[in-house]
């Protein structure tokens, strides 16, 4: 009796493939919208629990504040819904919901910090400051073992 192939998805749990499905659905409408209030946002993760019953949107921005996105975010969600449930024919379409990024934001905060910085010039880490990795035999030539 032949041995039935897995297919690849079967690999990858539901719940896995169902945060970036609604990922890409709800990046994608986002686009649609194009509502300026939203600045530069990104759509950075999903995770939608094991019932399909919630779904969180994880999102960072670069330039609006969290509770002007947050706000614009839930007076499109009716679209953002209505666009999951179109796009993934579920018999059942998770309750979308909103929160900032907090990783990335983390991440941005800390890039402000590093530049904010004040390092003298003189102090300032160049590359002749680091580890010299280069090998000192690599510039003469290989000695000759047979003489």
């Amino acid at each position: 009796m032949a041995r039935r192939r897995q297919s690849s998805s079967r690999r990858y749990p539901r719940t896995a493939r169902l945060n970036e499905l609604v990922r890409e659905i709800v990046a994608e409408e986002l686009e649609r919208i194009d509502d300026e209030r939203l600045g530069f946002l990104t759509i950075t993760a999903v995770e939608v629990d094991p019932g399909i019953e919630h779904a969180k949107i994880h999102w960072s921005n670069l330039e609006a504040s969290d509770e002007v996105v947050l706000e614009v975010l839930e007076e499109h969600r009716p679209r953002l819904q209505q666009a999951v449930n179109r796009q993934t024919h579920m018999r059942r379409t998770p309750i979308l919901s909103f929160h900032a990024d907090e990783v990335a934001r983390g991440a941005n905060r800390i890039e402000e910090i590093l530049r904010d910085l004040d390092i003298p010039e003189d102090e300032a880490p160049t590359e002749a400051d680091g580890e010299d990795t280069t090998d000192a035999d690599t510039d003469t030539a290989p000695a000759d073992d047979d003489a």
